[in-house]
Protein backbone atom coordinates (compact mmCIF):
# COMPACT_ATOMS: atom_id res chain seq x y z
CA UNK A 1 0.00 0.00 0.00
CA UNK A 2 1.36 3.07 -1.06
CA UNK A 3 2.20 5.71 1.58
CA UNK A 4 -0.09 9.08 0.56
CA UNK A 5 2.70 11.60 1.61
CA UNK A 6 5.49 9.72 -0.53
CA UNK A 7 3.50 8.62 -3.70
CA UNK A 8 4.82 5.76 -5.67
CA UNK A 9 5.98 8.22 -8.79
CA UNK A 10 7.94 10.39 -6.11
CA UNK A 11 10.92 9.84 -3.71
CA UNK A 12 9.57 12.89 -1.87
CA UNK A 13 6.27 13.70 0.22
CA UNK A 14 3.96 16.35 -0.62
CA UNK A 15 5.85 19.08 1.90
CA UNK A 16 8.79 18.58 0.46
CA UNK A 17 9.43 21.94 0.17
CA UNK A 18 8.61 22.59 3.70
CA UNK A 19 5.73 23.71 5.58
CA UNK A 20 5.27 26.92 7.42
CA UNK A 21 4.38 27.44 11.63
CA UNK A 22 4.60 29.24 14.50
CA UNK A 23 2.72 28.97 17.23
CA UNK A 24 0.68 32.47 18.28
CA UNK A 25 0.15 30.91 21.72
CA UNK A 26 -3.94 30.29 21.70
CA UNK A 27 -4.37 27.44 23.05
CA UNK A 28 -6.48 26.21 21.22
CA UNK A 29 -4.63 22.47 20.77
CA UNK A 30 -5.00 21.87 24.31
CA UNK A 31 -8.65 22.33 24.35
CA UNK A 32 -11.52 20.76 22.57
CA UNK A 33 -13.48 17.42 22.21
CA UNK A 34 -11.99 14.60 24.74
CA UNK A 35 -8.99 13.24 23.64
CA UNK A 36 -5.87 11.39 24.59
CA UNK A 37 -2.13 13.52 25.19
CA UNK A 38 -0.24 10.56 25.21
CA UNK A 39 2.94 10.57 27.28
CA UNK A 40 5.86 7.86 27.83
CA UNK A 41 8.23 7.11 31.02
CA UNK A 42 10.80 9.91 30.16
CA UNK A 43 7.53 12.61 29.25
CA UNK A 44 6.48 11.69 33.24
CA UNK A 45 9.42 11.97 34.81
CA UNK A 46 10.18 15.15 33.14
CA UNK A 47 6.78 16.74 34.30
CA UNK A 48 6.89 15.01 37.64
CA UNK A 49 9.98 17.33 38.24
CA UNK A 50 8.23 20.37 36.46
CA UNK A 51 5.12 20.24 39.24
CA UNK A 52 7.97 19.56 42.00
CA UNK A 53 6.51 15.76 42.52
CA UNK A 54 7.71 12.23 43.12
CA UNK A 55 6.72 10.14 39.79
CA UNK A 56 4.48 8.00 41.24
CA UNK A 57 2.16 10.96 43.54
CA UNK A 58 2.59 12.40 39.45
CA UNK A 59 1.04 9.53 38.08
CA UNK A 60 -1.71 8.79 40.74
CA UNK A 61 -2.78 13.07 39.90
CA UNK A 62 -2.08 13.35 36.59
CA UNK A 63 -2.01 10.83 34.61
CA UNK A 64 -4.87 7.56 33.45
CA UNK A 65 -3.78 4.21 31.93
CA UNK A 66 -5.16 3.66 28.56
CA UNK A 67 -4.52 0.04 27.83
CA UNK A 68 -1.30 -0.31 27.44
CA UNK A 69 -0.45 3.30 26.95
CA UNK A 70 -0.65 6.27 29.48
CA UNK A 71 -1.75 9.52 28.99
CA UNK A 72 -2.41 12.71 30.50
CA UNK A 73 -5.73 13.55 31.99
CA UNK A 74 -8.35 16.31 31.16
CA UNK A 75 -11.10 18.23 32.56
CA UNK A 76 -14.94 17.29 31.72
CA UNK A 77 -14.64 19.95 28.94
CA UNK A 78 -11.53 18.27 27.19
CA UNK A 79 -9.21 20.75 28.48
CA UNK A 80 -5.43 19.56 29.07
CA UNK A 81 -4.96 18.95 32.86
CA UNK A 82 -2.33 21.96 32.53
CA UNK A 83 -3.91 24.13 30.32
CA UNK A 84 -4.92 27.48 32.17
CA UNK A 85 -8.15 28.60 30.87
CA UNK A 86 -7.55 32.16 32.29
CA UNK A 87 -4.33 32.47 30.52
CA UNK A 88 -4.93 30.17 28.26
CA UNK A 89 -1.15 28.89 28.76
CA UNK A 90 0.33 25.56 29.42
CA UNK A 91 1.56 25.45 33.10
CA UNK A 92 4.25 22.87 32.34
CA UNK A 93 5.03 24.60 28.65
CA UNK A 94 9.01 23.73 29.36
CA UNK A 95 8.29 19.66 29.96
CA UNK A 96 5.29 19.46 27.62
CA UNK A 97 4.85 16.38 26.22
CA UNK A 98 6.52 14.76 22.74
CA UNK A 99 2.98 14.92 21.75
CA UNK A 100 3.03 18.73 22.12
CA UNK A 101 5.99 19.61 21.19
CA UNK A 102 5.30 17.92 17.92
CA UNK A 103 2.22 19.35 16.93
CA UNK A 104 1.26 20.21 14.21
CA UNK A 105 3.78 17.84 12.47
CA UNK A 106 2.08 14.98 13.41
CA UNK A 107 1.70 12.36 10.53
CA UNK A 108 -1.95 12.59 10.79
CA UNK A 109 -1.73 16.34 9.34
CA UNK A 110 0.64 15.46 7.14
CA UNK A 111 -1.14 12.74 5.13
CA UNK A 112 -2.22 14.85 2.63
CA UNK A 113 -2.22 18.77 1.61
CA UNK A 114 -5.96 18.44 2.60
CA UNK A 115 -5.48 17.29 5.81
CA UNK A 116 -2.55 19.64 6.31
CA UNK A 117 -5.40 22.07 4.78
CA UNK A 118 -7.65 20.75 7.65
CA UNK A 119 -5.19 21.57 10.44
CA UNK A 120 -4.49 25.38 9.13
CA UNK A 121 -8.71 25.70 9.39
CA UNK A 122 -7.99 24.72 13.17
CA UNK A 123 -4.80 26.05 13.97
CA UNK A 124 -3.67 29.70 13.33
CA UNK A 125 -0.17 28.76 13.47
CA UNK A 126 -0.24 26.51 11.25
CA UNK A 127 0.56 27.74 7.45
CA UNK A 128 2.21 30.68 8.76
CA UNK A 129 5.99 32.03 10.41
CA UNK A 130 8.58 30.10 10.25
CA UNK A 131 9.25 27.50 6.84
CA UNK A 132 10.42 24.18 8.43
CA UNK A 133 12.59 22.11 6.50
CA UNK A 134 11.47 18.36 5.19
CA UNK A 135 13.99 16.63 7.70
CA UNK A 136 12.66 18.60 10.54
CA UNK A 137 9.27 17.63 10.07
CA UNK A 138 9.73 14.23 9.27
CA UNK A 139 12.06 13.64 12.35
CA UNK A 140 9.05 15.76 14.57
CA UNK A 141 6.72 13.20 12.76
CA UNK A 142 8.75 10.09 14.00
CA UNK A 143 8.39 10.91 17.69
CA UNK A 144 4.95 9.95 18.43
CA UNK A 145 2.17 8.43 16.17
CA UNK A 146 -0.88 10.98 16.62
Amino acid sequence: MANPSHPSNSSQPWYKEGLRFQCTGCGDCCTGAPGFVWVNKADIAKLAEEVGLEIASFEARYVRAVGVRKSLIEYKNGDCVFFDGKSRKCQVYSARPRQCRTWPFWESNLRSPETWAQTCQVCPGSGQGKLHQLETIEQQAKVVRV
